[in-house]
């Protein structure tokens, strides 16, 4: 079990905060933290590897990391730690950067025949792809067998594919180990597969947390759908008005009456919702 009780000043684009957390994780949890760039999301992540100091107490397995009068340094915490840098070292093969965490063979080839690796086991990273080098960081990261992994949006440069391939592996290490993982992503297809806990955070504080189904899905009352956008475009069609609104990568045309359109204007932030929806399902 995981107990963080911590306040640390941020000083944002919003002006300086206080990043506020008391959550419990129980062990093997998987947990996503969302929410918008400069929440505090990545600092909470530094503070428990203990890259960076806080007021506060974190206690993992009843063991003080820190408190008023202890602070362990990263290297006496058992943490994994995996950023978008993969942070490898050119001059070692793959299985010599797994070695130089922990000099234990037999767990450096199961971490590698798990990820596909075992056949580049003699590469240097140099000669590797982006996904196979966050791979090897990945397995890297597993040696030290951790309490606690945290990943920092490690899949946000990879393609589709690969992403999904770091993502099955990312599972796959934490089940088989029982780890507890702490992920920080804005991907919410990435944080309903992977996470069963989230966490939002807004400002330096917690506004939500449950399951991905509760707080991820934007609905409100008796609305089946809903989706935030935003408004790039107004324009008149006969006697209708049309909205050009774009949603996450897509852009989709609304039908809007004359009312809506005098309240609306280009840039605005809307939701668009319906009580009434059938929607159809084909593959792309």
């Amino acid at each position: 079990m995981i107990e963080i009780d911590i306040i640390k000043k941020l000083h944002g684009s919003h002006g300086d905060m206080n990043l506020d957390i008391n959550i419990t994780i129980n062990q093997g949890n998987f947990i996503a933290l969302s929410g918008k760039s400069g929440a505090g999301k990545t600092t909470l992540l530094r503070v428990l590897a203990g890259l960076e100091k806080s007021d506060g107490e974190i206690l993992v397995d009843g063991e003080i990391w820190q408190n008023n009068s202890i602070f362990l340094p990263p290297q006496k915490r058992q943490i994994g730690f995996l950023f978008q840098d993969y942070a490898l070292f050119d001059n070692m093969s793959v299985e010599q950067n797994l070695l130089f965490v922990n000099q234990d063979k037999k767990l450096a080839n199961e971490l590698l025949e798990m990820s596909e690796l075992q056949e580049l086991k003699a590469r240097s990273p140099k000669g590797l792809s982006g996904g196979q080098k966050q791979r090897v960081a990945l397995c890297r990261a597993m040696m030290r067998k951790p309490k606690l992994l945290l990943l920092d949006e490690p899949f946000s440069a990879l393609d589709e594919t690969m992403r999904k391939k770091l993502q099955k592996d990312t599972l796959m290490f934490h089940k088989k180990f029982n780890t507890t993982t702490i992920m920080v992503s804005h991907d919410p297809i990435e944080i309903y597969t992977l996470a069963s806990r989230v966490i939002l955070i807004d400002k330096a504080k917690i506004i939500k947390d449950g399951t991905a189904s509760q707080v991820l899905l934007q609905t409100k009352g008796s609305q089946k759908f809903s989706f935030e956008g935003e408004i790039l475009d107004i324009k008149s069609a006969d006697i209708i008005k049309i909205a050009t609104v774009a949603i996450s990568t897509q852009i989709v045309e609304i039908v809007i009456s004359q009312k809506e359109a005098l309240n609306l204007a280009i840039g605005d932030k809307v939701t668009l919702s319906t009580k009434a929806f059938s929607p159809t399902i084909s593959k792309v």
